[in-house]
């Protein structure tokens, strides 16, 4: 049997894909468990990972073969399926590196959920996303409904969630829930290009930029300011931004 996520560095950069292509990458109990522990690997490893899905999707949501499988069995045989994509969609803003969605073709449900935890989404022109649960008499179980009204507001969250409406990746881009979108022809060039630039950069600087980011969605303003003075300072103090002042000022003086 194939793996159902792979994971390979290269320059700094981890590329961890979900490889379910016949069912559309959709998510098992398998699925959500083996992501969540590739993703915690990968930080160790890289410091930049990028999630894609193989076969020209990203992820079509939760497989409903396997829903009706465990259904058959209860409650409590439900429960993994739901607490381990919850774990790995959590784990994303916990991890010191950058995590990066790239998007294609589908994007639905619980793969759009995926996306909402990313730090930062590239999509694909021709991608389709959607939170298509209310079409199948379904309610999110992957954080839809309650990451997509914090990023989005309440009306934009709501509608799409009751609709069931696509958004193309032009609406995405829009809406915020994506960073910038590609041409066919340049998307696996774009995103290579992109999480190598990233990776590039200074690797403290990066993971304490998330972590303001991340906590200070969780505090008052005045406290988030706060931490960032206190985390500024603490890192002017040390070497890396020393060595980057340094080369910033003979760049400077050779002009």
């Amino acid at each position: 049997m194939s793996e159902v996520v792979l994971t390979a560095v290269s320059d700094g950069v981890a590329t961890v894909t979900l490889n379910r292509p016949e069912q559309m990458n959709a998510i098992s109990v398998e699925l959500g468990e083996r992501l969540h522990w590739e993703l915690r690997a990968a930080a160790g490893d890289a410091d930049v990972i990028v999630v894609r899905g193989n076969g020209g999707n990203f992820c079509v949501g939760g497989d409903f073969h396997e829903l009706e499988q465990l259904r058959a069995r209860g409650r409590a045989a439900m429960t993994p399926l739901f607490a381990n994509f919850r774990a790995a969609c959590d784990v994303i803003a916990t991890l010191p590196v950058p995590v990066i969605c790239a998007v294609e073709g589908y994007a639905m449900a619980g793969g759009f959920e995926l996306m909402q935890a990313a730090d930062i989404v590239l999509i694909h022109e021709n991608a389709v996303v959607a939170d298509t649960h209310s079409r199948f008499g379904l309610i999110p179980g992957g954080g839809g409904s309650q990451r997509l009204p914090r990023l989005v507001g309440r009306q934009r969250a709501l509608a799409h969630i009751l609709s069931g409406d696509r958004l193309s990746a032009d609406e995405v881009v829009a809406w915020g829930l994506a960073y910038r979108t590609f041409p066919a022809a340049e998307f696996d060039s774009g995103v290579t290009e992109f999480a190598r630039r990233m990776a590039a950069k200074d690797r403290t600087a990066l993971s304490t930029i998330k972590y303001l980011v991340h906590a200070g969605q969780h505090l008052p303003l005045a406290a988030g300011l706060d931490l960032e003075s206190d985390a500024v300072l603490d890192h002017l103090s040390g070497e890396t931004a020393g060595a980057g002042i340094a080369s910033f000022t003979n760049d400077k003086g050779s002009e």
